[in-house]
Formats: C-alpha cells, structure tokens, sequence
C-alpha cells in the first residue's frame, strides 16, 4: 500500500552523482592549473596555453553548480537525509563543509570572470562555442588586483574544503564501513 510519501533512497540520483563527479574532476584540473599558471613568467609558453582553458572551464564549472542546485531542489525531499550516527559535531562540519564548497564553487569562477573582465589588456573570457562572454566591468588596475587576490585566496580555501571533503569521506568510509555513517556509497 502506497503511503504517498517519497522513499528516502540511500543513494543520490544519478544526475547528481554524475555532476558532483564531473565537478570535482574540473575543479581539480582548475586548481591544478591555477597553482601551475600563478608560478609562471607573462611570458610562459605553457601558461599562456592554459590561461583561456582554465576561464572556460571555470565558467563551466559555474554552470555546473547552478545545475547541481536545481537538481538538489528538483529532488529534495527524495535525497539522502544526514546519517544519523555521526557525532553531532561531525554533521555541524559536514554541513559547513558542503555549504562552503558550493558557495566557492559559484563565487570563485565569478571573482575570476571579475578578474579577467577588469585587465586593462585581458582579452575577455572564452567559453567554448561562445566567442567570448561580455565584459561587464571597467578596465581598472585596481580592480584587477583586487579580483585576482580574491579569486586566488577563495580557490585556497575550496582546496582546503575539499582536503576536508575527502577526509570526511575517507575516514567514514574506512572506518564507519557498512555504518549508515559511510557516506561516500551515496556518491557511487
């Protein structure tokens, strides 16, 4: 008999899981580059190679995020609830972990859209079969400065949430296994 309730699963949709994956790929060939590309000469070769890949990249890893935000909405009540046998302070930092990563993933490739608008000689922001997105922001100096410390400082404290991601992850999963509390089942 049908209670009309949805069934809680254990697992995330498969969207979810596919964008959650492909997200945490991008972001860290973003921030793999961005470490790779801060290092460099204005004049290294390579650098200059993986300066637009990293913008359109960043610009779809934006577009990622929205999409992972209106799949959590879509599926809310359906998705995994908090496992109930985590310590209360490991659900408080869960919780703050994954609500930080998904702010950074929206605001660290708009403080680097900012960036990379406000260059006095930038040439804009490619995205793949766009041409290049529209600037929206005055050449300045200072803003570019100004964007640049913001987007590498936030892209620091993604890799630090995303140390913490993976330990929670890890930790749960090898010594919480076949607990409600392995989370990392929900992701696969």
């Amino acid at each position: 008999m049908k209670t009309g309730l949805p069934r809680v699963r254990n697992r995330y949709p498969a969207s979810i899981r596919a964008v959650h994956w492909i997200r945490a790929a991008l972001i860290v060939a973003l921030l793999a580059t961005g470490l790779y590309m801060t290092g460099r000469a204005e004049d290294d070769v390579m650098a200059g190679f993986l300066y637009p890949d990293h913008k359109q990249i960043g610009v779809l890893v934006w577009l990622l995020a929205v999409v992972h935000l209106g799949l959590r909405w879509r599926y809310g009540s359906q998705l995994p609830h908090m496992a109930q046998t985590l310590k209360q302070w490991e659900q408080r930092l869960s919780l703050g972990v994954h609500r930080v990563l998904m702010a950074l993933t929206l605001l660290t490739p708009l403080l680097g859209y900012a960036m990379s608008s406000s260059l006095p000689d930038g040439d804009g922001v490619p995205f793949f079969v766009v041409a290049r997105i529209p600037e929206i922001l005055p050449k300045s100096d200072t803003a570019f400065l100004v964007f640049q410390a913001l987007h590498k400082y936030s892209a620091y404290l993604m890799l630090a949430c995303i140390g913490l991601h993976v330990a929670g992850a890890l930790k749960h999963r090898l010594k919480d296994r076949g607990s409600d509390a392995d989370v990392l089942q929900r992701m696969l």
